[in-house]
């Protein structure tokens, strides 16, 4: 399993699954204004551009806030100039952390996230330090429900999947993450609902975690989540279930 998709189903089992709104919304935004100006505002032919409006209307962002994010991208209306960058490093037990972000101060965010390393016994490393350790992929999650696996295995590789594996309550297909979008909109041609589709940093291999640093692992996640500038956390971190406290 990912690192990433280990921290989703957990926070799911502590009753986080649903992130403050608020943070949501600014990070899409965020990304939707950057995917714009790098791209520009036809997302027909901006991929990028077409994964952030989905996961905004995913997350019934309203229209028109997703009209205005792209014409801020574009310069038709004034906005603020949001940078992109990666950060990396150790949390407790040696796990590995790659973080992207997007920020107006890159001196604040980095700052910040040395800060939080510190605090839960981790440290921010160098560029490179643990991004040998991450493959980047699209991840297309498709709901258990959605048919057997040997109906979804096939209907996925016939859209252009690179892999599948099955996860607990759900179906992960993995792609190129330049075809993401592609296998995507092909598999709910054929009538499948996608949960989520998202190009994810995905852990070659698993650090396991001992019970007594359970706690810190979560808690750093939790609060390197939660901060704004910060877009996506990926670990690879392996937490025993019994181990994960009740929320």
């Amino acid at each position: 399993m990912s690192g990433h998709s280990k921290w989703s189903t957990i926070k799911r089992k502590k009753g986080a699954a649903d992130a403050k709104r608020g943070k949501i919304f600014t990070t899409i935004i965020k990304e939707i204004t950057v995917a714009a100006r790098m791209g520009g505002g036809d997302e027909a032919s901006n991929p990028r551009l077409r994964q952030a409006i989905a996961k905004a209307k995913d997350n019934n962002m309203p229209q028109d806030n997703i009209k205005r994010a792209i014409m801020k991208g574009t310069g038709e209306l004034p906005g603020i100039n949001y940078e992109e960058g990666t950060y990396e490093g150790y949390g407790p037990g040696g796990v590995a952390i790659f973080l992207e972000v997007l920020t107006d101060n890159k001196k604040r965010t980095v700052a910040d996230i040395r800060h939080l390393m510190s605090k839960h016994g981790g440290n921010l490393g160098e560029n490179g330090s643990v991004s040998w350790m991450f493959d980047k992929k699209g991840q297309i999650q498709v709901g258990i429900e959605a048919g057997e696996e040997e109906t979804i295995l096939e209907a996925a590789l016939e859209c252009g999947a690179d892999d599948f594996e099955v996860e607990e309550d759900m179906y992960l297909i993995s792609t190129d993450p330049a075809e993401l979008m592609q296998v995507k909109d092909q598999l709910e041609s054929k009538g499948y609902e996608i949960n989520s589709a998202e190009v994810e940093m995905v852990p070659k291999n698993l650090q396991k975690v001992e019970k007594k640093d359970v706690d810190r692992v979560l808690n750093l996640m939790d609060e390197l989540e939660d901060n704004e500038d910060i877009k996506s956390v990926f670990a690879n971190f392996d937490i025993d279930e019994a181990d994960i406290p009740s929320s």
